[in-house]
C-alpha cells in the first residue's frame, strides 16, 4: 500500500455533525491502518492547514460531515495546497450540500424531485401552505442528518418550524410532502450500490430514527422490483452526475403511493461507520469494508493520472 503514501484521515470538524464524523473518521483510519496503508487521523480545527503542510501528507480522506467537510470549504483549501482528496470537487460539494441548489438543478436536467419554496424574510404561511399544501417538511438548506428538519401538519407549526431551522441556516426551504417508502442509493466511482430502503414508525428519517432509535430497519435488499430497482439507481447516477459530484456519495429519494421515485437530496460525504448505509450497501454487492475504503482512496491515486 506504499502508492497511497501518508494519508490523512479528515474527521470531526466545527459542524453539528462532529461526533458522527469522528464515529466515521474512526472507522476509515482503522480500516486503512488494518490494510497497511500509512493512514493517520486528523480532527479538522483552524490549524488544519499548518499540520497537512507540516506533516507532509500525501492525499487526504474526507470524512467531514456537515459545514466544512461537504460545502467545498475544506476541497478548496486542498486545492490551495494541491493534496490530492477523496470525494467531489468544489462545485460538487457546494451543489450537493446546498438542497436547494440541487433541487434546482435537478429541475433543469428534468429529474424528479418535490414541489419547493425558498423561504422569504417575513414569510407568509398562507401562501406556503396554498402552493405546497399540508402536510409539508422545512429544511435548513445547509445542514445533514435531518437537523433542524420539522414535518409540518397544521398552519400554526409552520412559523416555529421556520424558527427552528434558522437556528441552523439563514437559507431554508418548504418542501411539499411525499406520503411513500424512503430510499438511498450510495454510488462508488461509477457504481450504483444496491437500493436500501429506510423504515421507522418515526414521522421521517429524522436525526433520532438516524443515530439514536433501536426501531429503524434497513432493508437490502429493498423489496423493489428488477425494474424498479434498476429506475432507482439509474435516477440516483443520473442526480449524481447532474450535481457535478465525483468519488462516491449518496442521493436519497422517495417513492409515493403511485409508484414515482422522487429525489430528496444528495450526500457527498456519507456516514461511514460499520452500520452506516453505504458500507451497507456496498457488503450487498459484494464489497467489504476495507474494500469500500480502499477504493474511495484509489480514486486519489486515478484522478491525478
Amino acid at each position: 500500500m506504499a502508492a497511497f503514501g501518508k494519508v490523512a484521515v479528515l474527521m470531526g470538524g466545527r459542524s453539528a455533525e462532529r461526533d458522527i464524523s469522528l464515529l466515521s473518521g474512526k472507522a476509515v483510519l482503522a480500516s486503512l491502518q488494518a490494510q497497511g496503508i500509512d493512514a493517520h487521523g486528523v480532527d479538522v480545527d483552524d490549524h488544519i492547514m499548518a499540520q497537512l503542510q507540516d506533516a507532509q501528507f500525501d492525499r487526504a480522506f474526507i470524512v467531514l460531515h456537515g459545514r466544512g467537510g461537504e460545502d467545498g470549504e475544506i476541497q478548496g483549501a486542498l486545492n490551495t495546497i494541491n493534496l490530492p482528496y477523496t470525494g467531489s470537487g468544489i462545485t460538487g460539494a457546494v451543489l450537493s450540500m446546498n438542497k436547494a441548489l440541487s433541487k434546482v438543478i435537478w429541475r433543469e436536467a428534468g429529474l424528479p424531485t418535490a414541489d419547493f419554496v425558498q423561504i422569504q424574510a417575513n414569510p407568509s404561511p398562507e401562501v406556503i401552505i396554498d402552493k405546497l399544501g399540508l402536510p409539508l417538511f422545512v429544511k435548513p438548506v445547509n445542514e445533514g442528518s435531518s437537523i433542524g428538519m420539522t414535518k409540518v401538519t397544521q398552519s400554526d407549526a409552520l412559523l416555529p418550524a421556520i424558527t427552528l431551522a434558522g437556528h441552523y441556516d439563514q437559507e431554508i426551504i418548504a418542501e411539499r410532502w411525499i406520503d411513500g417508502e424512503e430510499y438511498t442509493v450510495a454510488i462508488v466511482g461509477d457504481q450504483a450500490l444496491p437500493v436500501i430502503r429506510l423504515k421507522t414508525p418515526n414521522d421521517f428519517y429524522d436525526f433520532d430514527a438516524k443515530y439514536e432509535a433501536n426501531t429503524t430497519e434497513y432493508l437490502c435488499p429493498a423489496g423493489l422490483s428488477d425494474e424498479d430497482e434498476q429506475q432507482c439507481r439509474a435516477l440516483a447516477s443520473q442526480a449524481f452526475e447532474a450535481l457535478r459530484m465525483t468519488g462516491w456519495g449518496r442521493i436519497d429519494l422517495m417513492r409515493d403511493k403511485q409508484g414515482q421515485f422522487y429525489l430528496l437530496e444528495a450526500n457527498s460525504v456519507p456516514g461511514m461507520t460499520d452500520h452506516s448505509l453505504v458500507p451497507m450497501a456496498a457488503k450487498q454487492a459484494g464489497m467489504s469494508f476495507d474494500d469500500l475504503t480502499q477504493h474511495i482512496l484509489l480514486s486519489t491515486i486515478q484522478e491525478a493520472l
